[in-house]
């Protein structure tokens, strides 16, 4: 082993706890999840005595006003909330919680690791669809929704992560999740951009996801399986299997795992079809292409 575990001084240790457990019991509560986040990142940003001003009517110049009403996810837009199929009502609280984590990243005790590590896991049980134990999520991670991912125990996501869960994506117990990788849950068209796929993507048990790979929805990395270095999956990896490569494709089973593993011969099957998800969208739907191109195919009735 490598690593050791290390702690914050007794006092530092007093009021990160405070902190967490207060932040914690307001979300649990009956409280406006738009005031919590509110008042959190005010307090975190040491902006108390100006909001508190430009609440009781002071004269601020604009640029400080944007800065303050920021503060409240109510008046902030996220880039998921132009997908029509999103679920509205998890999305409410959803985007809240989402917009509480990456400010939270935005300051300095996001550099805190023991501290930044907690509070994530702490959020997580409130933003995600599920979260086991033990789990530890570094600074700069995204998500779609957030709502539609479940994580199992001992979960470790590095930094600079996209976890894609505009379909659904599961997460097993005592995956490595490397620097830079990203986990999609959606897939576009070929020839209609516009038009998306959601998906089921599921990464098992004991996975290692290498620095800058890629997991392409709907895709099963399978138990205990490793995707190499700026891989891109596309195609299901099998349990025990080790994959690299653009596109990725099963080189090696692991040392000692022959016995249980899948045949080499099985491997680099595509089987996201089967992990396809059904999407109602509104019957008013006012839909909006950003593109506005048309790019019907001159071959296709």
């Amino acid at each position: 082993m490598t690593k050791r575990h290390v702690s914050l001084p007794p006092l530092a240790e007093e009021g990160l706890r405070a902190f967490i457990d207060e932040v914690d019991e307001r979300l649990s509560g009956d409280e406006d999840t738009c005031d919590v986040v509110t008042d959190v990142l005010v307090d975190l940003h040491g902006d108390r005595e100006a909001y508190e001003r430009w609440q009781d009517g002071a004269d601020i110049s604009p640029a400080e006003r944007v800065r303050l009403q920021g503060y409240d996810p109510c008046n902030t837009t996220l880039e998921s909330e132009y997908y029509a199929e999103k679920d509205e009502e998890r999305f409410k609280r959803s985007k809240h919680l989402q917009w509480l984590w990456r400010q939270f990243d935005a300051t300095p005790m996001a550099d805190n690791v023991e501290f930044a590590l907690r509070f994530r896991r702490m959020l997580a049980d409130h933003l995600f669809e599920s979260c086991g134990e033990g789990c530890r999520f570094f600074k700069g991670i995204s998500f779609t929704y957030g709502h539609n991912i479940e994580v199992g125990d001992n979960v470790v996501v590095h930094d600079d992560v996209h976890l894609d869960d505009r379909g659904k994506l599961t997460i097993g117990d005592r995956v490595s999740i490397s620097d830079d990788t990203h986990i999609y849950s959606h897939d576009h068209d070929a020839v209609d951009q516009t038009h998306v796929d959601n998906y089921h993507t599921i990464i098992e048990d004991d996975v290692r996801l290498t620095y800058d790979s890629m997991v392409r929805a709907g895709v099963k990395i399978g138990e205990n399986a490793i995707l190499g270095a700026k891989s891109i999956a596309g195609k299901d990896i099998p349990a025990h299997h080790i994959a690299a490569g653009t596109p990725a494709k099963s080189l090696t089973v692991k040392d000692g795992w022959e016995s249980v593993a899948e045949p080499m011969e099985g491997a680099n099957v595509d089987r996201r079809a089967e992990r396809q998800l059904s999407v109602d969208l509104p019957d008013n739907l006012e839909q909006f292409d950003e593109f506005q191109r048309d790019l019907s195919p001159p071959d296709r009735e």
